[in-house]
């Protein structure tokens, strides 16, 4: 049988065009030299990273840092997000299936659920020198020919800014190399326990234009096969008693998802000190159904009523440039970024709950003012994202006693949201006025806008002792203008007074906004401030040092929507850190770790509120003590170990009583019972333990060079909101184990490999969620039946996937 469909087979064809485009003509090639495992002394290979805008040796770096190199992102078989953050242990995340994913560094999370007018990230993602985070999830993009990721867990104090304030993440492209041709391509089958199958295609070429300019072209087809079913079932409208079915859209392994993209990169240096490398890169991905299952219903099963889909594209155009004034070291690197996604969703579950609780059946009328008999909601959403970022740095040599890093970043980001809840045949009287069937919609610009000046100074003390000192001076801008709500008539007939009032009087005079029909929202925030890092470390020789770090980040703050809530304000997060670098045994061994205490003040929380319009409120504080720790151990020639683990008590320090509406600000104190969340509460998405074990064994294969390989990776139980009401409600997500295993072996440039991901199958939750409000969903569906319980879907980690992956590198 063909999994793949006649449209996937086409697909498989192209991406197999591109990738085998490397090797057209290259027979006579000579063969690329396969990347050791290990240093030639027979040490832990050495990693280089960037992190603190540096080139340097991780094990030189007096910070906490994570990465995966190219070595180790093959080794793991990486091709996505989920892929590589499972192997990254101070990491966490909340997802609702792809490029709808949020980042979490070392338990700093308030359950954030990534509404377009919710906080910002507290995690920065950068790909290469330029900033790509987006409120609107993190980019999903896919893992080939790529030189690393770095994870920089806690706040960066100086070299990064306001989307940093927990940590950063950092891909590392490879960059084009005048050295020499190269070239290569990987195609890879696989297939889904209880799903479909799917594929992965990739190449890339380097290619040396004359001695001082090179241009390096990549290319990747993947389509992820599906493991959720729509199964068939029914729901009942409370106000006119019309049952409706979804037969006609019941389906197996809906949820699959394809990803095609490509990057071009150009490297020229103007001479012997000046370098520009133009980079475009641009992805593309489009996914089918919902990627969670109803438990209610039975495993990997979910019961949907209108078509899920969404199109996520997006372009990247950046350029780079170094160069050197004497024995000063000039960096500018600028980047302009667009994000479109175009999605679908049903919202079914809502509008039945809505109708149970609050009779809103008799309000959903057709045109001729008669209630609807099956009034299902659907949303159509529109984002579309713009970033322009510019980085201006100077830097002293890094073998100076005295030495520094200063510079100037600007940013400028741009959201145009519509979000279309719509109501099929729904009166054009009480529809929002211009748009067809509309009950509720959301039409708005969002702008944030971050300007910072920094610099951080080291001095030697004595050749052991070093002192690192820096300040970020920032100031942020954000503006959210618009309308939101229902129309006129709607609110009228309702009362709800919920848009533009039932008189028309939530309109502002003389402003209009694109095509929406009035402007209901205007608001602007402001703030400066700075943020610090002090950093004293020890070197008790070139393999082993310590270090003492205090550092701080912020978050900016920002408007509500609804008028019945003010602004919220930044939040901050001061770090504690003590941490060691250690190499033993003439690099045999590697142990890291790092003990961190957290405190996080004033932190942004948002939640649902009427109308599951989104608030952002900030609650009192928070505290996370934590070790993160790494390892990698040559045992033989043969034989590597290599894994890491976090642990984080991430708990809200006070109770969090919510916000008197008369002032904007905190109220002090309540009583347990009274509270939104009580002291002691762990934070949402944040195990207590995450950790990671890979063993690796290298062996003769007759004339091949073979490896097998196991990785264990288990997180301990953790919850999906902060509010007592949330976790009663989704309950906890239990903690799980999973494995992976590998064969393969490679000659002469050319590879292969048998992989299994999830091998005993385990359905490890990531993320439990439901479409409408806790109260809502309890109150509406225990009304129409005692037996029906709130529609809560689970997302889990992918079932068993096993495949085969054949590559060669010239």
């Amino acid at each position: 049988m063909n999994k793949f469909g006649a449209r996937g087979t086409a697909r498989l064809g192209l991406g197999l065009t591109t990738a085998l485009l490397a090797s057209t003509a290259l027979a006579s090639a000579p063969a690329f030299a396969q990347q050791a495992a290990a240093s030639t002394d027979g040490g832990v290979q050495e990693v280089v990273v960037t992190a603190s805008k540096r080139e340097e040796n991780i094990q030189k770096v007096p910070m906490s840092i994570q990465a995966l190199d190219s070595r180790k992102l093959d080794q793991l078989n990486v091709n996505e997000f989920q892929d590589y953050i499972k192997f990254l242990p101070s990491v966490a995340f909340q997802t609702l299936g792809p490029n709808q994913t949020s980042i979490y560094m070392r338990g700093v999370s308030s359950g954030d659920n990534a509404n377009h007018s919710g906080p910002l990230p507290s995690v920065g993602v950068y790909l290469d020198e330029q900033p790509i985070t987006t409120i609107g999830g993190t980019l999903d993009i896919h893992v080939y020919d790529i030189a690393r990721v770095e994870v920089l867990p806690g706040p960066q104090g100086t070299l990064y800014g306001a989307s940093s304030e927990a940590g950063t993440l950092r891909i590392i492209t490879n960059k084009p190399t005048t050295a020499g041709f190269s070239a290569g391509y990987d195609l890879e089958g696989n297939t889904i326990d209880h799903g479909s199958g799917g594929y992965v295609a990739e190449g890339f070429v380097n290619i040396p234009l004359t001695s001082n300019a090179a241009i390096r072209l990549v290319g990747w087809d993947e389509h992820d096969g599906g493991y959720i079913d729509n199964v068939a079932g029914t729901r009942t409208f409370n106000t006119s008693g019309t049952t409706i079915n979804n037969a006609a859209l019941v389906k197996k392994d809906l949820n699959t998802a394809e990803t095609i993209g490509g990057r071009a990169a150009l490297k020229i240096d103007l001479n012997q000190n000046w370098t520009i490398e133009p980079t475009l890169i641009a992805q593309e991905q489009r996914n089918k159904g919902v990627f969670g299952f109803e438990p209610s219903v039975g495993d990997l099963q979910a019961q949907r009523f209108q078509p899920d889909n969404d199109r996520d594209k997006w372009v990247q155009a950046a350029m780079t440039v170094t160069g050197k004034i004497g024995k000063y070291d000039l960096t500018y690197s600028g980047g302009y970024f667009v994000r479109d996604v175009y999605q679908n969703s049903d919202y079914t579950d809502y509008s039945v709950a809505y109708d149970a609780a609050y009779g809103s059946g008799h309000y959903w009328r057709d045109a001729n003012g008669n209630p609807l008999s099956a009034p299902l909601q659907e949303i159509h959403g529109k984002d579309h994202f713009s970033k322009f970022s510019h980085e201006a740095r100077i830097a002293s040599p890094a073998t100076d006693r005295f030495r520094f890093i200063g510079g100037l970043f600007y940013e400028r980001q741009t959201h145009w949201i519509i979000q279309d809840y719509e109501i099929q045949g729904f009166s054009p009287t009480l529809a929002v006025p211009g748009f067809p069937n509309t009950i509720w919609l959301t039409d708005q610009q969002r702008i944030d806008r971050d300007d910072a000046a920094f610099a951080e100074v080291s001095y030697d003390i004595t050749k052991h002792l070093t002192i690192t000192a820096g300040v970020r001076g920032y100031e942020y801008s954000n503006y959210l203008k618009g309308f939101y709500g229902f129309s006129e008539n709607y609110d009228a007939l309702t009362g709800f007074g919920s848009g533009m009032g039932d008189t028309g009087q939530n309109c502002q005079a003389g402003k209009s906004f694109r095509n929406a029909p009035c402007v209901n929202l205007s608001k602007p925030a402001t703030g400066s401030g700075e943020t610090h890092k002090i950093n004293l470390t020890y070197k008790f020789d070139d393999q082993r040092l310590v270090y003492f770090t205090y550092s701080t980040g912020y978050r900016p703050g920002g408007v509500n929507r609804s008028g019945d809530f003010g602004s919220y304000q930044s939040d901050k997060l001061t770090n504690y850190e003590i941490g060691f670098k250690t190499s033993w045994f003439d690099r045999k061994v590697v142990f890291n770790g790092a003990f961190y205490d957290e405190d996080w003040n004033n932190f942004q929380f948002s939640f649902l509120g009427p109308n599951s319009l989104t608030i952002i409120e900030n609650a009192p504080q928070a505290n996370i003590k934590g070790v993160e720790t790494s390892i990698e151990w040559r045992a033989t020639q043969a034989l590597t170990f290599t894994g890491g683990a976090a642990y984080n008590d991430a708990q809200l320090a006070k109770n969090f009583c919510g916000t008197d509406q008369n002032t904007g600000l905190l109220i002090p104190s309540c009583a347990n019972a009274d509270a939104i969340a009580v002291k002691g509460a762990q934070l949402p998405y944040t195990p207590k333990i995450k950790t990671n074990l890979t063993a690796r064994y290298t062996f003769q294969l007759a004339n091949w060079d073979g490896h097998v390989q196991g990785s264990v990776i288990y997180q301990d139980r953790n919850f999906v909101g902060l509010r007592t009401a949330d976790v009663q409600e989704l309950g906890t997500m239990p903690g799980y184990a999973s494995a992976d295993f590998s064969v393969g072996a490679t000659k002469d440039g050319l590879s292969l490999e048998l992989f299994v991901k999830n091998a005993f199958d385990e359905r490890g939750q990531v993320n439990r969620y439901t479409p409408c409000t806790v109260s809502i969903c309890s109150a509406s569906y225990n009304n129409v039946s005692p037996t029906i319980q709130p529609a809560v879907y689970v997302i889990p980690i992918q079932p068993m996937t096993i495949g085969v992956k054949v590559g060669q590198k010239f």
